[in-house]
């Protein structure tokens, strides 16, 4: 006869336990007896387990298995199920309440946070409505010292309870509560003959303690706990329940030892209910002492001495602390791979996803796809991040960078040509986006982009698609309904997907875009309840975001049977030849319990909610079964990349533990240690070379005679002179850098705009400035600041720094006009030499004409050059007025320059420029650069960084000569090169 109190213990398999004790138990029943039982279990996991352990001992007919979370199928026929509130509508229905909340009161939270916080609202809300806390006491807590904020939530508390007992809602607990009464008052009149079992659970909630009391008074009614401790003492037990306090909560067996003091029982009242062996029976034993309460850890020193056997208990212990995360996942990624060698399964508990991703990773390498149990959230599946970036994107300024990522997502265009839709991305991106550069791209932009004379091109139906989501993307509402929100955006997906086909192709049609249309549906059925005020384009991405991100698939491909992945509550599910418990640092291994914005822990306690200790206890029960197993691996990461970590809790007490109870446990450790230093060193080498390449030299390549560097630019000269390899992969290579696509107000976009207001200027004002230049000057700069800089905030900052310099950049204007009146602006020519044959190009920014002489000058929004810098390398304006007295400049008759200088526009305003400059110096420097370029058209080596300004000073091209391999005090290596 089945019914009873039943216990499983420590470091079994559960499932496999239970199916055997369930058909020994029937063995002398017929076949149909089987199918009789109820069996109500904690997830759908586990039923699944169960019923293939049942099939896995021959054929069977199978027992009604349920959640004890659904309890409606156990209700009479014919009786209505109780239901609650969908759990989104509720959260949306409360978004109201907090919204109104964060008006009258600002300083609790931004406005932003409101459906944040209504999440946090409705799960506090459902917990109550499960434990059936009175709502009245609320009002009997007590604030006391504690700040105001507290009393307020208290209040508004108060309004939320009344709220819903006025409205009616239930939420799913409470409605599940409500089911549970029903079905308690049912079987008190009508209780089930049959076998009614409940499996696995520990108890931790009020409905389920509720239920198991009621089964266990039921006429064929049992109960089986799984993961119950042998080992420990009764008095130790004892102590676990306080019946004055909280006990000890964040112990993994508080909850059993709860629920047999209400049951008024102890644990030898309880019988096993199989007869499988723990995996190791010692290991119990030394893992139940570790995780003794902290108020009665002084029984190490009575009880650790007298553990038998401590190194068959900790045989199958391998201890790994890698020295990073990336190095614990590749060996815990080793530890795998070498399992299915053995012909062994191995399983990776953990809760850490970063790690499990990482691990899933490095198993890719041997082509393993492990079956991991969580999958992967829905907000890194290809329809989630669409979904989230056109969400980010819709009601603003379309900007180059998300347009060029949006147009590479693999479900754009994936119902059009996506091969000519790919190819054609990619030159808008190099030449519109990036060769621009174009940091917003509009239907202007791209028109202009094809009617370029440079380059014409004709316009089509994928340029007309193109302008069209140019168009789309900013005229999105920015505040609308959100059920609004949700069907424009749905319309915007589509039109992404479909591109210039018929149709959206695979969008919604695989796992993951099922799931993303599931949840834009239900979001859009359950919006009504968010009220009929609009909500933000930003708010609307928010709740979207939540949602996507706890939704998770799975890959729709098949696993290999032999490497899992499980989060910790498989531990208490299934079993594997090798359990790698992965991640042991605190924040990890327990997590930190949920922050509760409504209610403190000392509130809580007093309104008689669980405390966060509850989920602390969970998950030690968790490590306590998984680290029971045959073999098993203890892993942590020694640092992040921030700082040190701190080992979890129950891993520190089992070390603690060893270290402190004589040689033999010190021994013991020692080797846990030295197994998991093995398989770090294993999975290192799996990285390391086998041979050690070389560093790259530090290249200096050298042209062959019949090519020759024919052509430069005056700005390029002091290139040359500082970085010489870049002008050999400009000039010769052909090699021109890339502009970024996340394009910004920068230095660069500065100085283009003060150049061309500088140019406009001087054409409006040519001659001696009138009163009103300040009012010139500044339209001028406003005027350049619109074409070149689209960003409001840079320009008006800009702007008010220009404005404190306005009237000394006058000053000195004033001063250079009364001397001669710009009389070239921004004009190119180019200079023919013979020997050597060299063409020197320049756009000089001013040339004043000064009777029979000129003047040149350069703006520089940074500081300038020295005189020494001048002189030695930037010899931009020098080489002007060598060319301007060769009479290179067509609008510029053959004159002698009288000054050259460089006039800053910036945080201040000065005039730098040689102070010996004359005729010496002008032919000193048109010698000098002779020199220099037959230098290099007579195989001189273009040596890479050879004279950098500053230790800061970067190259576009040091990637390309491998900087990093070699440093500026590398000797340079000769390359002979030849152009084929």
């Amino acid at each position: 006869m089945i019914r009873g109190l039943y216990r499983e213990p420590v470091g079994i398999d559960f499932s496999a336990s239970f199916a055997s004790g369930l058909r020994r138990a029937l063995r002398d029943q017929p076949p149909e007896a089987m199918a009789r039982v109820t069996l109500l279990v904690n997830t759908t996991r586990m039923a699944r387990r169960i019923e293939a352990a049942l099939a896995a001992e021959g054929a069977t007919l199978l027992p009604r298995i349920r959640l004890v979370t659904d309890l409606t199928p156990l209700l009479p026929p014919g009786e209505a199920a109780t239901t609650g509130i969908e759990p989104l509508a509720l959260r949306l229905k409360l978004t109201q309440l907090v919204a109104h909340l964060l008006s009258a009161s600002p300083d609790l939270a931004p406005a932003s946070a409101a459906f944040d916080l209504a999440s946090s609202l409705a799960t506090l809300l459902a917990e109550m409505q499960e434990e059936r806390m009175d709502p009245a006491v609320l009002t009997e807590i007590e604030t006391g010292d504690l700040s105001e904020q507290w009393q307020r939530t208290l209040t508004f508390l108060t309004v939320a309870t009344g709220w819903m007992d006025a409205d009616g809602t239930l939420t799913p607990a409470g409605a599940q509560a409500l089911t549970l009464d029903r079905l308690l008052t049912h079987w008190q009149t009508t209780p089930p003959q049959d076998p009614m079992i409940i499996a696995g659970s520990t108890a931790s909630r009020a409905p389920t303690r509720t239920l198991i009391r009621a089964t266990l008074n039921l006429p064929m009614g049992a109960v089986v706990l799984p993961g119950v401790d042998e080992d420990m003492p009764d008095d130790a037990w004892a102590g676990l329940t306080d019946a004055d306090g909280p006990g000890q909560q964040d112990h993994p067996q508080y909850r059993h030892a709860a629920l047999l003091r209400d049951l008024g029982l102890t644990r030898d009242d309880v019988p096993r209910w199989g007869d499988a062996t723990p995996a190791a029976p010692g290991r119990n034993a030394l893992i139940s002492l570790a995780l003794r309460p902290a108020p009665v850890t002084d029984a190490w020193r009575e009880e650790g001495p007298g553990l038998t056997d401590i190194n068959a208990a900790t045989d199958g212990i391998t201890l790994l602390a890698a020295p990073s995360p990336g190095a614990e996942a590749m060996a815990i990624a080793t530890g795998l791979r070498a399992a299915l060698n053995a012909g062994k399964t191995a399983a990776l508990i953990t809760p850490d996803r970063t790690l499990s991703r990482q691990v899933a990773a490095h198993l890719d390498r041997w082509g393993i796809v492990p079956d991991d149990s969580a999958g992967k959230p829905l907000n890194q599946s290809a329809p989630g991040r669409l979904l989230l970036h056109t969400a980010e994107m819709r009601g603003q300024q379309v900007e180059a960078e998300p347009l060029a990522i949006l147009l590479k997502h693999p479900l754009t265009q994936i119902g059009g040509e996506r091969a000519a839709h790919l190819k054609r991305a990619r030159e808008l991106e190099i030449d519109l986006l990036r060769n621009k550069p174009c940091p917003f791209p509009t239907r202007t932009t791209v028109n202009a982009w094809l009617a370029d004379p440079a380059r014409p091109r004709a316009a089509d139906d994928w340029t007309d698609w193109l302008c069209d989501l140019l168009d789309t993307l900013p005229t999105q509402p920015a505040m609308a309904p959100l059920v609004a929100h949700v069907q424009s955006h749905l319309a915007l997906v589509e039109t992404l997907a479909q591109g210039t086909g018929n149709d959206t192709g695979p969008l919604w049609s695989d796992t993951a875009g099922r799931a993303a249309k599931r949840v834009l549906d239900q979001l859009a059925q359950a919006a009504p309840e968010r009220g009929d005020a609009d909500v933000s384009a930003a708010e609307y991405a928010r709740i979207l975001s939540a949602l996507l991100q706890a939704e998770e698939v799975r890959d729709p491909y098949s696993p290999h049977p032999g490497v899992m992945i499980w989060g910790a509550l498989e531990a208490r599910v299934r079993t594997a030849d090798i359990v790698i418990l992965g991640g042991l640092n605190d924040d990890v291994w327990p997590g930190q319990p949920t922050p509760d914005p409504w209610l403190n822990r000392a509130m809580r306690a007093e309104a008689g909610l669980r405390l966060p200790d509850r989920s602390i206890g969970l998950s030690a029960h968790d490590f306590q079964q998984a680290a029971a197993g045959p073999e098993v691996w203890l892993s942590r990461a020694i640092r992040t990349a921030e700082a040190e970590t701190v080992p979890s809790r129950w891993l520190n007490r089992l070390m603690n533990l060893l270290g402190g109870i004589g040689d033999g446990g010190k021994a013991a450790l020692d080797a846990m240690k030295g197994r998991g230093a093995l398989w770090l060193d294993l999975a290192a080498q799996l990285d390391s070379p086998t041979t050690r390449t070389p560093p790259a030299p530090r290249p200096a390549p050298m042209l062959p005679a019949r090519v020759k560097l024919d052509r430069l630019s005056v700005t390029g000269v002091e290139t040359l002179i500082r970085d010489p390899y870049a002008i050999y992969a400009r000039q010769i290579l052909r090699l021109q850098p890339l502009s970024p696509l996340r394009q910004g107000p920068d230095a660069r976009v500065r100085g283009s705009a003060i150049h061309d207001a500088m140019e406009r200027f001087s054409h409006e004002i040519p001659g001696a400035l009138p009163d009103d230049a300040a009012i010139a000057l500044r339209r001028a700069l406003e005027f350049a600041l619109e074409v070149n800089a689209p960003w409001p905030g840079a320009r008006r900052l800009w702007l008010g720094k220009f404005d404190r310099v306005t009237a000394a950049f006058l000053e000195g204007e004033n001063a250079r006009r009364k001397k001669g009146n710009p009389h070239l602006v921004e004009t190119t020519a180019e200079l023919r030499f013979d020997t050597p044959p060299f063409t020197l190009t320049a756009r000089p920014d001013r040339i004043d004409a000064r009777g029979d002489a000129v003047a040149i000058y350069d703006y520089k929004t940074g500081p300038p050059p020295t005189e020494k810098a001048q002189l030695y390398f930037a010899k931009q304006l020098l080489l002007q007025a060598v060319m301007i007295e060769a009479g290179a400049f067509p609008k510029v008759s053959q004159r002698r320059v009288e000054e050259v200088a460089y006039i800053q526009v910036g945080s201040q305003t000065k005039e730098v420029g040689p102070k010996d400059f004359g005729p010496d110096l002008v032919a000193q420097t048109r010698n000098e650069f002779l020199k220099l370029i037959e230098a290099y058209q007579t195989g001189t080596p273009f040596i890479a960084r050879l004279a950098p300004d500053f230790l800061t000073f970067a190259s576009d091209y040091d990637q390309l000569s491998r900087f990093g391999e070699w440093d500026d005090t590398t000797p340079a290596t000769p390359i002979p090169v030849d152009k084929p």
